[in-house]
């Protein structure tokens, strides 16, 4: 595709490329920051912040104390934590090692940590110590010789880290006793401390991260993202929404996780290109503490999936007038579909736009994204930003462009993209041909240059030969004013080979017949759309960052 047709309706001051981009990297960016207002906050965590300065200081003494272990340029340094403020002096002293960082989702099973570990070779590892003995378990499985651990309570208020000291700390698993040749976080930043910034070399192009897939279709890979990469994903988000997000005095939200792609190069990799604050949470289920998170830290910047925005509609302190919202300036949404009813509540309550974005682990945050200011359309993921590029090809060959309007799979290009799969070439040549990444999504776009994502390419549901995409009906489904929440996949079928299967959960209080439901589908779908089953259920398998897992509902029939 030759032309690009989004360029023309982008927002007003919006450029349509940022190149040439800066020869950086996030470290360098923290340090002229710190150097820049040594006291400006980098960090908020439970009422605690962090200054710049202080934040370049103690990443560079990390830095010095894995030298000091024996840590070389190009290793893989695994981190093992919920967001807080030991993640990100950690990440930073990695890097400032000229190490790799590998995020690593410590709610995986003990197999899932296995592969992971093995799949990114990490020889060191950096753990909360809530998880320190799943990783006793596992070790002598991987190749982890040292292990640094790191209590939650470390950078809390001086009150809260004695309650929580005597209240928690016991009761839900966050003490430990350190085996063998383990050492604590704390200790080697006291022994390293004023030891400085070692003198390792690191470029722009040099890899920075390793982020997991999700592993739906199997185990899961390791996708490699440059230093560069984060750069230039954070300056095209930062500049799609200056309109409305500025430097310095921003504070986002950063609930997310941090080991998924949407945290990592979407949340703090803008935050710290930004010169702002992360406001970190460490349980983005606990919707209490999200609350005052907002509240306290008087968050601008509020990122999340759908899910996210439901619970927090359906909040009690939300639905009683308790909550204020009213610093919210800007909200993304991002990882599933957006329903238009979400969008308008959410934006009705908190007076802000909820703008929609679309990226994959492997694209390391180059996005489509739904202009903050320009025109909406419903369904649409927006449209590519700055120096991103789209194209809609065959989706059987991938060989032919098609035109605006019709369905194909969705191919993306960037700077960004990831580098590799660590280790695995053939992966690696099969999802990026030619310089585009293969995204395995189904879409459209139209002759503004939005995009529209139909579905997966594997989630196609076929009964009797027909296609069904999940995503419509589950747009229809949770249309119903006492549906919460829907997945919808395929499920086999002896007559019809596949037939749609619908999962659902109320609203609390409400009652709803599979019947009554069919109808409520029949009236906006072809009748092979309308779901041939239905279970209602109290809730839906998700993952960590709240998208609903249809292959785990399929799997259940």
């Amino acid at each position: 595709m030759t032309q690009k047709p989004w360029l023309t309706n982008y927002d007003q001051g919006v450029r349509a490329s940022l190149a040439p981009y800066p020869d950086t990297t996030l470290v360098d960016i923290v340090h002229e920051t710190a150097q820049m207002r040594p006291t400006h906050t980098a960090l908020w965590f439970k009422g605690a912040t962090m200054s710049y300065a202080d934040l370049d200081r103690l990443s560079d003494t990390f830095a010095a104390a894995l030298v000091g272990l024996g840590v070389k340029k190009g290793e893989r340094v695994a981190i093992m934590m919920p967001n807080c403020p030991q993640y990100v002096i950690a990440e930073l002293g990695i890097w400032k090692a000229g190490a790799v960082v590998a995020s690593i989702n410590p709610l995986y099973t003990g197999r899932e940590l296995e592969h992971m570990l093995n799949e990114c070779k990490a020889e060191t590892l950096v753990v909360m110590t809530l998880f320190y003995d799943k990783v006793k378990e596992l070790q002598s499985k991987t190749g982890i010789k040292r292990v640094i651990a790191t209590n939650i309570k470390e950078y809390l208020p001086p009150v809260l880290r004695i309650l929580f000291g005597l209240l928690k700390e016991k009761k839900e698993g966050h003490h430990a006793t350190l085996q063998g040749s383990d050492v604590w976080f704390q200790d080697l930043l006291k022994k390293h401390a004023g030891a400085g910034r070692p003198a390792v070399a690191v470029a722009p192009s040099d890899p920075a991260l390793i982020l997991f897939t999700g592993g739906t279709t199997g185990l899961s890979k390791a996708a490699v993202g440059s230093h560069k990469g984060l750069v230039q994903s954070a300056l095209q988000i930062r500049e799609w929404f200056k309109n409305i997000v500025g430097e310095w005095e921003e504070v986002f939200l950063t609930s997310l996780p941090l080991f998924h792609v949407f945290a990592a190069a979407g949340v703090q990799a803008v935050a710290l290109a930004s010169r702002s604050t992360m406001a970190l949470v460490p349980n983005p289920r606990d919707l209490d503490d999200v609350l005052a998170v907002i509240q306290k830290s008087k968050a601008t910047f509020v990122p999340g999936v759908p899910t996210f925005y439901n619970a927090l509609l359906a909040h009690k302190d939300v639905q009683a007038g308790k909550a204020d919202l009213t610093s919210i300036k800007l909200c993304i949404s991002g990882a599933s579909a957006l329903l238009q009813d979400t969008k308008e509540r959410f934006e009705a309550l908190a007076n802000c736009r909820i703008v929609e974005g679309y990226a994959l682990t492997e694209s390391m945050m180059a996005i489509v994204c739904t202009p903050v200011h320009g025109k909406y359309k419903v369904g649409s993921v927006g449209m590519p930003v700055c120096d991103v590029d789209v194209r809609i090809v065959d989706a059987d060959t991938g060989a032919t462009d098609l035109p605006l309007g019709e369905v194909g799979e969705i191919i993306l290009r960037a700077d960004q993209l990831m580098l590799e799969y660590l280790n695995r070439p053939e992966a690696t040549a099969e999802t990026i041909k030619n310089g585009w990444l293969q995204t395995g999504d189904l879409g459209y776009m139209d002759e503004d240059g939005y995009i529209f994502i139909v579905d997966r390419k594997k989630d196609v549901i076929k009964p009797s030969g027909f296609q069904v995409w999940p995503r419509e009906v589950e747009e229809v489904i949770a249309s119903h004013p006492k549906v919460r929440e829907v997945g919808v996949a395929g499920v086999p079928d002896p007559h019809t080979s596949e037939a749609v299967k619908a999962w659902v959960v109320l609203e609390p209080g409400a009652s709803l017949t599979a019947e009554e439901l069919k109808e409520h589908c029949r009236k906006e779908l072809a009748a092979y759309k309308v779901p041939k089953h239905v279970e209602f259920r109290t809730e839906l398998p998700k993952t960590t960052v709240g998208k609903v897992l249809r292959r785990e509902l399929a799997k259940e029939g």
